[in-house]
């Protein structure tokens, strides 16, 4: 075996090695860190029954999944079990619920389409989806987001759908989230700039001293935010 050959294959292994040794470290730090582990329960469309009823009665047309006009529903593999595979979930980092927002219609379009009953009807106004939609509540990470560390960012407040009601922004742009208003639909964690993400919505049904990290908090700011970029229209715009 040549010299060159035998240098290519220690290369080979040393480039292994180093890659694991990377993957380790950063899983360690948690940038490596599955939906499942971060929250312990998938994030359900809009409308969705509890955790438990929903899978009893969901029957796996995906038919949520096809008419969501954001592609925001997808058919969950089998990390969640195998007892929830192939039942829609939103994985609101990588496309947020955007509540059906200037889309035609009297109803979400998910909860439209449900034919058993998995996801109740909900009307598409901003009243209804307050009082109906509960998907689960966003959490800020203190030690990740820029504005509890000595940057101004906003990002999260400006992405989300009711503005001064679900956030609020305190001093340096923190923002600050109203449990009782949000209704867990993602556009925050969508928008956030930071990686891994300071702020995750914490599924329906889970309980709080389950989620990793002791950082996490609901916010610790007085309310004062700035004019909000309002998503849903006054009504007779």
């Amino acid at each position: 075996m040549s010299e060159n050959r035998i240098n290519r294959r220690n290369f080979l292994k040393n480039a292994v090695a180093t890659g694991a040794t990377v993957a380790g470290c950063a899983g360690a730090a948690g940038i490596f860190v599955s939906e499942k582990e971060a929250t312990g329960l998938p994030l359900r469309p809009p409308g969705a029954l509890p955790e438990g009823e929903f899978v009893a009665r969901c029957i796996r047309c995906l038919r949520c999944v096809e008419a969501c006009p954001n592609n925001a529903i997808t058919s969950l593999d089998d990390s969640f079990g195998r007892s929830r595979q192939n039942t829609p979930a939103i994985k609101a980092r990588r496309q947020a619920c955007m509540l059906c927002n200037r889309i035609e219609g009297e109803y979400l379009k998910c909860t439209e389409a449900c034919p058993s009953g998995a996801l109740q009807l909900v009307r598409r106004e901003p009243g209804a989806i307050q009082d109906q939609v509960k998907m689960g509540v966003a959490k800020i990470d203190l030690a990740l987001c820029y504005s509890y560390n000595n940057w101004s960012c906003g990002a999260c407040f400006r992405a989300c759908p009711f503005p001064g009601q679900a956030m609020t922004l305190g001093l340096w742009e923190r923002p600050e989230v109203n449990a009782d208003a949000c209704v867990g639909c993602g556009s925050c964690e969508r928008a956030c700039i930071r990686y891994p993400q300071a702020i995750r919505i914490q599924p329906e049904g889970v309980q709080p001293e389950k989620v990793p990290g002791t950082s996490y908090q609901n916010g610790l700011w007085d309310a004062s935010p700035k004019k909000p970029l309002t998503l849903f229209s006054a009504e007779g715009d």
